[in-house]
């Protein structure tokens, strides 16, 4: 033991004699700089890792497999062969013209208020569904392997500028699905009802609900669909196609996203350039995390049956007030399903006007069947099955159910409507 100490002692005096000599003075600055080399390589590996996978669990193989091969990484690189094989268990959507399409307008956070018999409370009733509604129902979806798609996934123009059904490659089982929320305004007529008050964005830069309770409390969080659906996503990554959520569709006479952006109707709006900024943001990221944003009439107006003169004057508010702020689109939503002919073919007059302003999409509303979908070479169009009251109740009297192909109504309906 003592020469052991003695060789201890021994080693200690070399070493403190090397230091004072300062022999290496670069050494401990180097061990640290290559420590932290070392760190910021194994978290840029992670990340990369990570962004390998979420691509994957949205079925973008592709992308997967092109990040995971040109990275140096030998764990990185070693995810190939596995995403190839992934890759070659998918297969077409063999019924690219049987997508189905579920819309919904703002979810009600407080039934006691939403519900209370006054003026609005039947309108709540018909047209809207609850927190926990909406929450049971995207557990169910994702429960019958749906997967929610945008429209460009499905078709598009080709080169020669003509639409086309577009491949949607998925697992065996794996079903598409196209999801709408109407409406994304936050309309006067609905404050203190029991509704999020406006879309935010959190310190982190993510989208999210204000919501104003019955004290007068404001809460920041996910009390409406879209940031719903954004929550649900990040923990079933596979509940999306490369990265889609789904249709917004805007109107824009009470403003935008709870901010009243519009200047024709808000002239005296002290904070209107603020309003229309913040909206602008929003907008921003929700089309990075994967919305889409259609015109759904600057009014909401009936546009299969206003004149000419009310369409185009109605168009244009809507290019001049909501076009600034969510950009361009290709997406048509009519108000009310009032389509301009039903289900024949476009062509006349109206066609021609939506045509003409970039419209190739067109969404109309049919309740009594799972898809309906019609495509021509300029054009492509969809009807959508409303999930609301009105939907419940027909679905409770057997007409024409079409909604357990999705969710069982009866388990899905908040005891509060009863």
């Amino acid at each position: 033991m003592k020469s052991l100490r003695l060789a201890v002692s021994v080693g200690l005096a070399m070493a403190l004699a090397a230091c004072s000599a300062q022999t290496t003075p670069e050494t401990p600055s180097s061990d640290s700089a290559a420590l932290e080399q070392s760190q910021q390589e194994q978290q840029r590996v992670s990340s990369v890792k990570a962004e390998i996978n979420r691509l994957a669990d949205g079925y973008d193989y592709d992308a997967a497999i092109k990040l995971a091969k040109k990275d140096s990484d030998d764990s990185l690189s070693s995810m190939v062969a596995g995403l190839e094989d992934e890759k070659e268990h998918t297969t077409a959507w063999d019924q690219p013209d049987k997508i189905p399409h579920l819309f919904f307008h703002s979810l009600i956070v407080d039934t006691d208020r939403a519900f209370d018999k006054e003026s609005s409370s039947a309108g709540y009733e018909d047209y809207m569904v609850t927190q926990k509604e909406f929450s049971a129902i995207l557990s169910s979806l994702y429960a019958k392997d749906y997967v929610l798609v945008n429209p460009h996934d499905f078709a598009g123009l080709n080169k020669q500028k003509k639409m086309e059904y577009r491949k949607i490659m998925l697992p065996k089982g794996k079903k598409p699905l196209v999801l709408s929320v109407d409406d994304v305004s936050y309309y006067e007529y609905m404050e203190g009802d029991g509704f999020a008050s406006k879309l935010v964005l959190d310190e982190d830069g993510k989208v999210r609900n204000e919501y104003v309770d019955a004290t007068g409390k404001k809460h920041i969080g996910a009390y409406d669909v879209t940031t719903m659906v954004d929550d649900f996503i990040n923990k079933h990554p596979d509940f999306t196609y490369r990265g889609a959520r789904g249709l917004v569709a805007m109107t824009g006479y009470n403003g935008v996203f709870g901010y009243r952006t519009s200047a024709s109707q808000y002239p005296n709006n002290k904070n209107l350039k603020e309003d229309q900024e913040k909206a602008t943001a929003i907008a921003k990221s929700m089309k990075e995390t994967g919305w889409v944003f259609a015109s759904h009439s600057w009014g909401h107006i009936q546009t299969g049956t206003v004149s000419m003169g009310r369409l185009e004057r109605d168009t244009k508010l809507w290019k001049k007030e909501v076009e600034p702020i969510v950009g361009a689109t290709d997406q048509f939503i009519y108000p009310f399903g009032s389509d301009i002919a039903h289900t024949s073919e476009y062509s006349g007059p109206r066609y021609e006007y939506l045509k003409k302003q970039g419209f190739r999409y067109f969404y109309g509303v049919d309740g009594t069947t799972e898809s309906w979908m019609q495509q021509r070479s300029d054009y492509q169009r969809q009807m959508r099955i409303n999930v609301d009251g009105l939907q419940f109740a027909k679905e409770e009297r057997g007409d024409r159910p079409v909604l357990g192909s999705f969710f069982d109504v009866e388990k899905v309906i908040d005891p509060a409507r009863k």
